[in-house]
């Protein structure tokens, strides 16, 4: 009896690390507009608004795509408007971060997927990409 309840967990565990891990990402629901106007840090994630100079938003790119486990989910430098898709080494937990230039300003949103808290996850990459400006 108590063998089969510890199997039970085990593969529903299992079952659930690997929609985690597996689940598609839907561009309709992730690449969206960026609907803030103000640096905000929320328990799921964070926001980074900043003046735009002729190649921010292109120096940003450049080191969000550097970042590790980090690829393009929808969007591009030209259109205005890049979503990406960062997960975490061990589970592959998604978080997903937009960034956009409107109204001569450059708009960062990191947030998670799952779960009530990214534990400051989110705004840490923001501040990387930040940082990678300056460097």
């Amino acid at each position: 009896m108590f063998g089969t309840i510890i199997l039970s967990v085990l593969i529903l565990g299992g079952a659930l690390l690997a929609y985690i891990r597996l689940a598609p990402s839907d561009p309709d629901r992730w690449h969206v507009p960026v609907g803030y106007t103000e640096d905000a840090d929320m328990r799921d994630g964070a926001v980074r608004v900043i003046p735009a100079g002729a190649d921010t938003f292109a120096r940003i790119d450049a080191a969000a795509q550097a970042l590790p486990r980090t690829q393009v989910l929808a969007g591009s430098v030209a259109q205005g408007r890049i979503t990406y898709v960062t997960r975490s080494a061990a589970v592959g937990f998604p978080d997903y971060t937009t960034v956009e230039e409107t109204d001569g300003k450059v708009k960062l949103y990191a947030r998670q997927r799952f779960g009530r808290s990214d534990f400051g996850v989110n705004r840490a990459r923001l501040e990387r990409l930040l940082g990678a400006l300056k460097a």
